[in-house]
């Protein structure tokens, strides 16, 4: 079966490119200045129910920080309540009370970024002060409710502690840290035209991802390869449809039909393996890196 015949499983609902931190590896190029797009809530709840229909099993909120995104509570009661199994992912430094309600009321999954075991060095990253203690803190108390979480240490700059940012996560109790590089899309581009072959392979099968204003991409990272638009048309046409159809074309002819999944997973969901396993970790998981090595290093753009 061809990845246009798949069944779409799971989709990335991007809410909103507002974001309280400036990283400069930011895939999405999301800050402070970011908005919330033109998709109003009955636009998302719309899609939400559409995806429901085509037979989707899991969604994942992101941003920006979804967290600041205002209506994230009622977005996510709809989506359980379609029958969507929901993981949202935060930078974990704004969460209201209501939102941690509704993260316990309809079993969401947590996933974030964590550069490091010292605030100095994961502030200079997110270029938000205190924002090392707000996550940490968040992480613990999302813990405590037995709220599923998992972490991902992304090697962003020289000689940056991930290894022992993976053990300190080890250290309060989270059971899935993964790694990964500074990726060759958004700010981390700086300035480069974005290109397939810096993606994995895998978009469009069995994902997709949706922005803020409705567009359709073929995964959070390709979103300079746009397969339609939910204002436009249902979703039941553009998955499948000539747009992403052009675009697998696009994609299969740098990548071939894409790698076979690994062990452990990518930090991504539903992706397989980029390959080569971050070179600056060694390892999917940092915590089984070498040992020796209590350093990063940035690795080159794949």
């Amino acid at each position: 079966m061809s990845a246009a015949q798949s069944q779409l499983k799971f989709a990335w609902l991007e809410v909103t490119g507002l974001c309280n931190e400036f990283c400069d590896h930011c895939y999405a190029d999301s800050s402070p200045k970011g908005t919330h797009g033109t998709m109003t809530v009955l636009d998302w709840r719309h899609t939400i129910d559409q995806l429901a229909e085509i037979g989707a099993l899991d969604v994942q909120f992101i941003g920006g920080e979804p967290t600041l995104y205002p209506d994230l509570p009622e977005l996510i009661t709809h989506a359980h309540g379609a029958g969507l199994s929901v993981e949202v992912f935060s930078n974990m430094t704004h969460i209201r009370d209501q939102l941690w309600e509704t993260f316990t009321d309809c079993g969401v999954k947590l996933a974030t970024s964590y550069y490091s075991d010292t605030a100095e060095e994961h502030d200079s990253v997110t270029r938000l002060r205190g924002s090392h203690r707000k996550t940490r803190a968040n992480v613990e108390k999302a813990l405590s409710l037995n709220i599923p979480l998992r972490a991902g240490v992304v090697a962003v700059q020289s000689g940056q502690r991930v290894q022992k940012a993976a053990l300190d996560l080890d250290m309060l109790g989270v059971d899935t840290v993964g790694g990964d590089r500074t990726r060759a899309f958004g700010r981390a581009s700086k300035g480069a035209e974005s290109a397939i072959g810096d993606l994995c392979g895998h978009c469009a099968r069995e994902k997709c991802a949706i922005g803020p204003s409705g567009d359709v991409w073929p995964c959070v990272l390709g979103r300079f390869l746009k397969i339609g638009n939910v204002l436009d048309a249902p979703l039941s046409e553009i998955w499948g449809g000539v747009q992403m159809a052009q675009v697998l074309t696009e994609i299969t002819a740098v990548h071939g039909e894409g790698a076979q999944s690994c062990t452990p997973p990518q930090f991504l969901p539903m992706c397989g393996p980029c390959g080569p396993c971050p070179p600056s970790v060694g390892h999917c998981d940092p915590r089984e890196a070498d040992a020796s090595a209590e350093t990063a290093t940035i690795a080159a753009p794949a």
